[in-house]
């Protein structure tokens, strides 16, 4: 198993989730309460899919550090995602603001420092 496909491979899914996460966000900051539900599903299995290979790489081939951090900010902002996909988007309320830019700066942090490990020499 290649650590820096699994890197590169997670880092493709999470890029095909931030467009997602952008347009819900603008959707939200817009004044609308929620995003679709597809977008906002589509936008979870695309971050669940790289959350699961950087896991499951870091347990069991091991990853560099600065990955592991990443990893750390992106289960930070999982929990994020699923409490707002749980107890506000499935009840029909509208998402907070304040979660919604923690939920994005987690995720954002970690995924500059997922690029900084994929254009680095080691992963």
């Amino acid at each position: 198993m290649d650590p820096n496909l699994i890197v590169k491979t997670a880092t493709a899914l999470l890029t095909l989730g931030i467009f997602g996460g952008v347009i819900m966000a603008t959707t939200r900051f817009r004044g609308e309460p929620r995003p679709a539900t597809w977008l906002a599903m589509l936008h979870g299995l695309a971050a669940a899919a790289a959350l699961t290979l950087l896991l499951y790489a870091s347990l069991t081939i091991g990853l560099a550090t600065i990955v592991n951090v990443a990893l750390t900010l992106f289960i930070a902002a999982a929990a994020g995602g699923l409490v707002m996909n749980l107890k506000y988007h499935w009840q029909l309320r509208p998402l907070p603001v304040w979660l919604v830019v923690v939920h994005a700066a987690l995720a954002a942090s970690g995924y500059l420092l997922l690029l900084a490990s994929v254009f680095s020499t080691h992963v």
